[in-house]
């Protein structure tokens, strides 16, 4: 049985550990910059806009976690949930943890009004396509996923002229 709790503050260490283990296991195992220190202040800062949720076994140890934040869709009128980071610590799979997240995910966007819950998932990543499709998710085939980053990032958020233009 999996139990379900807002993170806290003391959750920072666990979190941050799943997020680098979540980094091995998508083949990018020197990605994360995040820190202790800057996770803790984007969940538990003044304004927080970023929300962690436990999971954890009837013992009471963390067994995994979903990091996720508010979008909005235009559409709709009204908010919904992006799932960033889903993770389930190995030894843990298969106990129901993270269908319990996400179950909880799904609750507070219907107990909130929220119009849904969406998340990316790596092309190559067939177990977990797998789960979710089991769930009732389904794949946004006809859209692909854009990323300003880095470099590109900098040259272009740093052309105000190209902006300026439109």
């Amino acid at each position: 049985m999996s139990v379900i709790r807002p993170a806290t503050a003391h959750d920072v260490p666990a979190i941050l550990q799943m997020i680098h283990d979540l980094a091995v296991y998508e083949k990018e195992p020197d990605a994360v910059r995040n820190t202790p220190e800057m996770l803790t202040e984007v969940l538990f800062g003044d304004n927080p806009r970023v929300y962690a949720t436990m999971a954890e076994n009837e013992a009471g140890a963390v067994q995994g976690f979903a990091l996720w934040f508010l979008n909005y869709s235009t559409w709709e009128g009204v908010h919904g949930i992006y799932l960033e980071d889903l993770y389930v610590m190995p030894e843990a799979r298969g106990a129901g943890h993270g269908k319990a997240l996400l179950q909880h995910l799904a609750a507070t966007a219907v107990d909130r009004g929220y119009a849904r819950v969406e998340w990316s998932v790596l092309d190559w990543n067939e177990p977990s396509i797998a789960f979710y499709r089991n769930l009732g998710a389904a794949p946004m085939d006809e859209w692909s996923t854009f990323r300003l980053t880095g470099e590109a990032l900098a040259a272009f958020g740093g052309d105000r002229t190209a902006a300026a233009r439109g």
